[in-house]
């Protein structure tokens, strides 16, 4: 699932080519995406992109807001007369709209942005914008990296908690933005098992997991993401941090550091990858 790095860097996108632009039409092509009346945004004017962790929201001039999660495999791709010759990657279908495309908003000055998604899990809802933090995803988000979560605030809540540190980790309703990528490589850069408890791990352990938190997650907004699924930025385009996985997805391979053979488990339900010489 795209975390807060892919969602940023598709904010950044968002921001830069719709803002200032109007909503002439939505095409719905397929309802349970889309809930609200569309006509309620038609005609209104772009006037902001914001990130809740690793939801999105578009707001609009009349005090209404277009809320989004794109889930596992949700893509938003902007098209205009500038940018319809940049090749898409083979992620987003090929060509535009597509088979997974399943919402079209046509803006002003002919462009277009496209809501792609393959397995059909992202939710897209039309609000009043006073009403967004009553969304229950956007309610329950916990503190965010980047944003308000402090390390003293990220001490408290770990030294708290009985849950094994990678499952916390990605606990969005204690601390939003962190997924099973970034959640992986933090571990592994800060040498910490992620099967032991959260607050079993030392002050010194934890204030080094919160730097290595910050530090993978400015390299994946640096490298625009992950693209390891179905994830492409507002053109359609990849990002490269899979290129820089220090654990993620390397069961198999040598550990970058001590050259053991890293290993994969199943933790809190998802694909958990440590070095079991570095990690401790």
């Amino acid at each position: 699932m795209p975390e807060l790095p892919e969602v940023e860097t598709i904010r950044l996108g968002l921001q830069k080519y719709v803002v200032g632009k109007t909503i002439e039409n939505v095409e719905i092509r397929l309802p349970k995406i889309l809930s609200g009346d569309p006509k309620e945004i038609v005609g209104a004017k772009i006037i902001d992109v914001r990130r809740f962790g690793k939801g999105l929201v578009i707001d609009l001039d009349n005090n209404h807001s277009i809320a989004i999660h794109i889930k596992l495999t949700g893509q938003f791709i902007y098209r205009d007369s500038e940018t319809s010759s940049l090749k898409l990657s083979p992620k987003t279908g090929g060509t535009l709209p597509n088979k997974w495309t399943h919402v079209i908003f046509k803006l002003s000055k002919s462009a277009v942005l496209y809501y792609n998604d393959l397995r059909q899990f992202g939710w897209i809802r039309i609000v009043k914008s006073d009403k967004i933090k009553e969304i229950s995803f956007f309610k329950d988000l916990g503190p965010e990296f980047f944003k308000d979560l402090t390390f003293e605030k990220f001490s408290n809540i770990t030294s708290k908690s009985n849950l094994k540190i990678k499952v916390l980790l990605m606990d969005q309703k204690r601390m939003s933005g962190i997924g099973n990528i970034y959640a992986n490589d933090a571990l592994f850069d800060a040498k910490i098992d992620p099967r032991r408890s959260a607050k079993q791990i030392s002050e010194e352990e934890v204030k080094k997991l919160y730097n290595s938190i910050l530090k993978v997650l400015t390299l994946g907004l640096r490298n625009g993401g992950a693209s390891e699924l179905n994830y492409v930025n507002a053109l359609g385009q990849e990002g490269k941090y899979q290129n820089h996985f220090l654990a993620y997805a390397r069961d198999g391979e040598k550990c970058i550091r001590c050259g053991t053979i890293m290993k994969k488990i199943t933790l809190g339900g998802r694909g958990t990858y440590f070095c079991p010489a570095c990690q401790k």
